[in-house]
């Protein structure tokens, strides 16, 4: 191990310190949850791996998922009274490495009862300043409507343009429209056109999506209806996505059966919906909850764009 990964290996070492001291001082709790899981991710854009345990039936399902997140089991944890509480561990997604991702990586996840996701945008905020003043950096803070970014940005209204006018603002990024939809064509534009001009050294924040882009967040009614969620950004890298977390069963059920219908029409695996989640999910709590990737945070300390430069061996050495 040359000094230069040491390095980098102790600067994660003190943005976990960072984080326990952070959420100590706001009595925040530390647990732990499953890794190996009954029940998968239902999210078309994400790929779970599965296991089978050998041992006696009993035990329950032989097919196990791996944690694409513990959201599922922290809400579980938050419906039985546990109160704010924050987990730091290692999850899994099939599928993705390269130069940005590892199909094993870090992730901070934390719920906050009573709050909704503008207050929690702040805390989330806050915690970013933290780790960047550990480097001795600071950052301005942008916050910003999704509807109003793309408005100002790029002259159109996600809510009511035409897709036609959305697949025109990609501009010179050819895509393949084939099979795409109006969020995919949405999500591009995030990516490809809005995405690369944030400035390295501002914190971006966006908040309050199309409700077609929900996934565990609550709907506001208006015209048009709004999800309560949000977005950060450190410059170009997305950090963090959170949520007013949804904590009605029978409409997360729903979007449980519409993954798993995009699922089928895609020619994917459905994926076991967790059913011990939907039993207890009215009476979780009203909250806000968040997930942060650390892996993402470490690249921004340290100013690269290799994902292999925060971790002791990448997925290719493993």
């Amino acid at each position: 191990m040359n000094l230069h990964l040491a390095g980098r290996l102790h600067l994660r070492a003190r943005v976990y310190a960072l984080i326990r001291s952070f959420f100590a001082e706001r009595n925040v709790l530390e647990v732990e949850t499953p890794i190996l899981s009954a029940a998968g991710n239902t999210d078309p854009n994400i790929e779970s791996f599965s296991t089978r345990f050998s041992g006696h039936v009993d035990a329950g399902s032989p097919e196990r998922w791996m944690r694409t997140s513990p959201e599922y089991p922290l809400k579980r944890l938050l419906a039985s009274g546990v109160g704010d509480c924050y987990e730091l561990g290692r999850v899994f997604r099939n599928g993705e490495a390269g130069g940005r991702h590892n199909p094993e990586f870090s992730m901070l996840e934390w719920y906050r009862v009573g709050w909704d996701h503008h207050r929690l945008m702040e805390e989330t905020i806050a915690l970013v300043e933290a780790a960047l003043a550990m480097v001795g950096r600071r950052a301005e803070v942008w916050v910003e409507g999704y509807r109003q970014l793309f408005i100002d940005e790029l002259g159109i209204d996600p809510a009511h343009s035409p897709i036609e006018e959305l697949q025109a603002a990609m501009g010179d990024s050819y895509v393949n429209p084939d099979g795409l939809t109006r969020d995919d064509w949405l999500d591009l534009l995030i990516t490809h056109r809005l995405q690369p001009t944030f400035p390295s050294n501002r914190i971006t924040v966006i908040h309050d999506y199309p409700a077609s882009q929900c996934a565990l967040a609550k709907v506001r009614r208006g015209d048009p209806p709004i999800a309560e969620r949000f977005e950060v950004y450190l410059g170009r890298y997305e950090l963090a996505n959170g949520y007013h977390e949804l904590n009605d069963a029978a409409e997360q059920r729903q979007r449980f059966e519409r993954d798993n219908a995009v699922r089928r029409s895609r020619g994917q695996r459905e994926v076991p919906i967790d059913e011990r989640l939907l039993e207890v999910l009215d009476a979780m709590p009203d909250c806000a909850g968040v997930a942060m990737g650390i892996e993402r945070l470490l690249m921004c300390l340290v100013g690269t764009d290799a994902i292999a430069d925060v971790l002791s061996f990448p997925f290719s050495e493993a």
